[in-house]
């Protein structure tokens, strides 16, 4: 029972906040893409209704934390935030969301300062709650059984703030249930946005002028199978090249039983998509991608690396890795090392194994030290770093596209942007003609992870 929607229902008749002065609301966010594109939602949905949105780190009436649960430091990130902004102004009024919210709703209404939790799939009814002023001067929960949730939470966006770049949330949930993952019982189960709210989203944001939009979700690859008719990613990205929209589309992290043939087929043969894909591995070892409940292995991974990139023209390829999994031995983690050093892959993300209450991986034993932990996580981050140069230095002289960034880099005071296979980049330019602009630059050198290049044609 959505009892939130209930309780609105019962107060739209009562006076909302004052409108004079406006109530000043100020907005945290931890995790994923999918968060940040929620969290721009409910600003926008804000600034409707006539808030005042300030930073988070300004005196505010109303403090928001849209939080992760992915791992134990991200609920202390969240548990933090709560505190910085309780010690701001301890008469505010604290609202925690997100997915640390839904898991542990308990646990964070016991924090000093909050006074109101919400679940995820209720997010889309803060704006409103707020409006409609409902009394939470005592510390009060709104959360429902997220897994039972059927349909898609639309968090409709016109806008992404000041940014040039647009996260559009088309997928939500996930069933694979990954041993060491709690983003399922975060989360829920697969839901996808309509094809045809999917097309008006794109419409929208395109006319609004932005030059690339991600799209994201917690399972992107599932996307569509949960639709009546079912439709599927390869699918929605034809179609959405068949309309011709003017901008260029970049996907956000896909599992590797994903990267289909007809996907494949459709970065090679279409502009549309950015020559970009991030495919979680977790683990190079056999035995403990069996442990985590991953349906491929090493072999298979290896051979759809070797696929995507001599298929896709310059892609730059990510790749999630995890180390310090329950039983992690050391050939074990080195068969990982050995596994990624000879993938031609652009960059690694790594995380050091974190126990979730409630996963199958909790259980496991032996536990990984700590310290074992952060010295894998260190020799993959220095390997990342090795990646990144390698990939990079590859275009020194080369012709790539820029999209122009809205702010300059501070330090240099030079113009900002990515090129459509996410090097970021520094250019010398003129920034009023350049920005939000895809521009044709030439790389001339790389230091300190970033190519440096000048603008040859806009």
């Amino acid at each position: 029972m959505n009892r939130l929607a209930d309780e609105l229902q019962s107060l739209s008749t009562k006076p909302g906040l004052p409108s004079a002065p406006p109530c000043k609301v100020g907005i945290a966010t931890l995790g994923c893409k999918v968060n940040r594109y929620e969290s721009a939602a409910l600003e926008e949905d804000l600034h409707k209704k006539n808030f005042l949105l300030v930073p988070f780190n300004a005196v505010a009436d109303v403090y928001i934390i849209n939080t992760c649960t992915v791992t134990a430091f991200s609920d202390w990130q969240s548990r933090q935030l709560i505190r910085r902004a309780h010690k701001t102004n301890p008469q505010a009024k604290i609202l925690v969301t997100g997915c640390y919210a839904q898991i542990s709703p308990q646990e964070i209404a016991a924090q000093d300062g909050v006074t109101m939790v919400v679940g995820n799939d209720l997010k889309n009814q803060i704006a409103a709650l707020l409006q409609n002023n409902i009394d939470i001067s005592s510390s009060r929960v709104f959360t429902n059984d997220v897994c039972l949730q059927e349909k898609f939470c639309n968090m409709p966006i016109a806008t992404f703030g000041d940014r040039t770049r647009a996260f559009l949330k088309i997928q939500d949930g996930c069933n694979s249930f990954c041993s060491f993952c709690i983003v399922p019982f975060a989360r829920g189960k697969s839901r996808s946005l309509a094809s045809q709210e999917v097309f008006a989203a794109l419409t929208k944001l395109t006319q609004k002028g932005y030059k690339e939009i991600v799209l994201t979700g917690i399972h992107l690859g599932i996307y569509g199978h949960d639709l009546k008719p079912a439709t599927n990613i390869s699918l929605i990205l034809q179609q959405i090249g068949d309309r011709n929209e003017d901008t260029r589309i970049r996907l956000s992290s896909i599992e590797p039983r994903e990267v289909t043939p007809d996907l494949l087929n459709i970065f090679q043969n279409s502009d549309l998509l950015c020559p970009h894909l991030h495919i979680p591995l977790q683990s190079g070892d056999d035995t403990i991608l069996q442990l985590m409940k991953r349906n491929y292995d090493s072999h298979f991974y290896r051979n759809l690396i070797d696929r995507v990139h001599s298929t896709i023209s310059n892609v730059a390829i990510g790749v999630d890795v995890m180390v310090g999994f329950p039983s992690e031995s050391e050939k074990q983690f080195e068969n990982t090392l050995n596994l990624l050093n000879n993938l031609p892959v652009a960059y690694l993300h790594v995380f050091p194994y974190s126990p979730r209450p409630g996963t199958a991986a909790e259980k496991l034993q032996p536990r990984i030290p700590q310290a074992i932990k952060n010295e894998r996580a260190t020799i993959l981050r220095n390997l990342s770093t090795q990646k990144r140069e390698k990939f990079a230095l590859r275009f020194l002289g080369k012709p790539l596209n820029v999209l122009v960034e809205s702010t300059k880099d501070k330090k240099t005071g030079l113009l900002k942007g990515f090129s459509q296979n996410y090097l970021p980049f520094l250019l010398d330019g003129n920034f009023s003609s350049s920005v939000n602009k895809i521009v044709t630059i030439k790389a001339e050198k790389y230091l300190n992870g970033k190519l440096y290049g000048k603008i040859t044609a806009e």
